[in-house]
């Protein structure tokens, strides 16, 4: 196996300026570079050999001073061709099904949505978009060009129609008392000229609410967790870019959360009055970014060249390693470390997966249950939320491997 340098930014690059796609403040900062990672990480492929040899493309992320914004300079929008081929729902977890129940039943209660009407921007394939409509008895209509009308995504009648789409300019006629946008922002490119579309959207309705779930940059930094950085996720925010981002396009920010163990930013706003609300505690992060950003491209090598010596220890000694989670983590992980044969396969309990296999490295994506007929001796879950809910099914399955998180 090649050694991994993916902190290292080539003589010259370092020093491109670019504008920040959020304050526009010119940036030349990079703070991490991967060479090659898969175009997208939650496509569904049918073969190991298609999955080898998916797009490709470099990825080198800056960091905006001026605002503390950080993003792939060399995005190319191009390549990003999103289908119902895709697959990106945790809903199949009870963890995670728990957690979007409680969320809903919070945004049902605090935008007042008993009766009213919730577009959701980047709907995925529906599923919190039906829970949300059940627990407020709310109408809803959910916009996204990955939408499939599958079994078992979520149960309810609620009164919703789907638009398989991209969101944009076409759609800027639509109304509704509440828009939503869960993990889809980290996905655009050009974030200022969505928040300012959505601003425009609303127009002089100053009771509509805007309420933006979206991963936390500043843990992803402060954690080194290389594997929550990939192709697709073009813009990463902490929470003090994200409201700055919303207040400076005409919003106010009312609420922002740390939840689901900090990983996720919940942002609530209004169209901005004459008199804004002070800045919130969780947005006073821009001092902090700066030292995160100073010393991440170390402590990401690091972290990296940690995790791959364990790998190839673990195989060396003849131990049988597969990861838990076959989604965008999974594939960042396998990619960035350059892993082949160290891993045998990714577990992930969502149905639509099994059979699949990973973008980029080929590696089979399989059933719990398949695990009993080749016993794995370690199991590395990929989101340590879920520790406890894997260990219950490997002990369901009579199954004593060891586990370990990232």
């Amino acid at each position: 196996m090649n050694s991994i340098e993916p902190h290292t930014i080539r003589s010259g690059q370092a020093f491109r300026s670019v504008k920040c796609p959020c304050c526009s403040v010119s940036t030349s900062r990079s703070i991490y570079r991967v060479g090659s990672v898969p175009v997208h990480s939650c496509v569904l492929l049918g073969s190991a050999e298609e999955a080898r040899s998916f797009p490709r493309r470099e990825l080198e992320l800056a960091f905006c001073e001026a605002c503390g914004f950080v993003f792939n300079k060399v995005f190319d929008e191009e390549v990003m061709v999103y289908s119902t081929n895709f697959e990106e729902s945790q809903h199949f977890s009870g963890t995670f099904s728990g957690f979007a129940r409680s969320l809903a039943q919070e945004i049902a209660l605090k935008c007042e949505l008993a009766g009213k009407h919730v577009l959701e921007i980047g709907c995925g394939k529906g599923e919190f978009l039906r829970e949300l409509c059940v627990s407020a008895n709310a109408t809803g209509l959910g916009i996204d060009p990955g939408y499939r009308a599958d079994k078992g995504r979520g149960e309810g009648d609620a009164d919703i129609q789907f638009i398989v789409d991209f969101f944009g300019p076409d759609y800027r006629h639509l109304k509704a008392d509440a828009i939503l946008c869960r993990h889809t922002l980290e996905h655009i490119s050009s974030v200022a000229s969505f928040v300012r579309l959505i601003r425009e959207m609303i127009g002089q309705r100053a009771d509509d609410w805007v309420v933006f779930e979206t991963p936390d940059a500043k843990r992803v930094l402060a954690e080194s967790a290389f594997w929550d950085i990939y192709y697709e996720h073009c813009s990463y925010f902490s929470p003090g870019a994200h409201a700055r981002l919303f207040r400076q396009e005409g919003f106010d920010v009312t609420d922002l959360e740390l939840v689901y163990d900090g990983q996720y930013i919940v942002q609530y706003a209004k169209p901005a009055a004459s008199v804004a609300t002070a800045a919130l505690p969780l947005e006073r992060d821009l001092e902090e970014m700066h030292r995160l950003a100073e010393t991440f491209p170390i402590r990401v090598r690091a972290c990296q060249h940690r995790w791959q010596e364990r790998l190839r220890s673990a195989h060396a000694a003849g131990r049988r390693v597969v990861l838990w989670g076959g989604g965008s983590k999974a594939v960042s992980f396998l990619t960035t470390l350059q892993i082949g044969e160290e891993v045998s396969a990714a577990v992930d309990i969502n149905p639509y997966k099994q059979g699949k296999f990973t973008p980029g490295t080929g590696h089979p994506v399989i059933a719990p249950a398949e695990l009993i007929a080749g016993p794995p001796d370690l199991v590395v879950v990929m989101n340590p939320i879920y520790v406890t809910e894997v260990r219950r099914s490997l002990d369901a399955l009579g199954l004593h491997s060891e586990v370990v998180s990232v």
